[in-house]
């Protein structure tokens, strides 16, 4: 079994950045394309960002390309999320996901272990 953390979130201002962290435990992730989603009251699960299992490549939703990054540390068995240029509509609780495939995915069905999630809250 696999057991995913998540931290890092918090209330920011407009403009401001934060970096969310995704510990595993219980097996190695490493083998793994990972993905993060976030969800905002009265809204389904939307997709943010994946990586593959070296990091070299990612995917990410339209509406925080160029704002955000994806990266991993597999010697720490650790995802991340760096998110800058944070915008009200950004606020959301943040999950990381597991994926068994070795595709880059965005539907949260693909992805099968998930992480307790993190608030993040931009104020205006």
């Amino acid at each position: 079994q696999v057991q995913l953390v998540e931290s890092g979130g918090g209330l920011v201002q407009a403009g401001g950045s934060l970096r969310l962290s995704c510990a595993a435990s219980g097996r190695t992730i490493s083998t793994n394309v990972m993905g993060w989603f976030r969800q905002a009251p009265g809204k389904e699960r939307e997709f943010v960002a994946a990586i593959n299992r070296s990091g070299g490549s990612t995917y990410y939703a339209d509406s925080v390309k160029g704002r955000f990054t994806i990266s991993r540390d597999n010697a720490k068995n650790t995802v991340y999320l760096q998110m800058n240029s944070l915008k009200p509509e950004d606020t959301a609780s943040y999950y990381c996901a597991v994926r068994l495939g070795a595709v880059l995915t965005s539907a949260p069905s693909d992805y099968s272990y998930w992480g307790q999630g993190t608030q993040v809250t931009v104020s205006s």
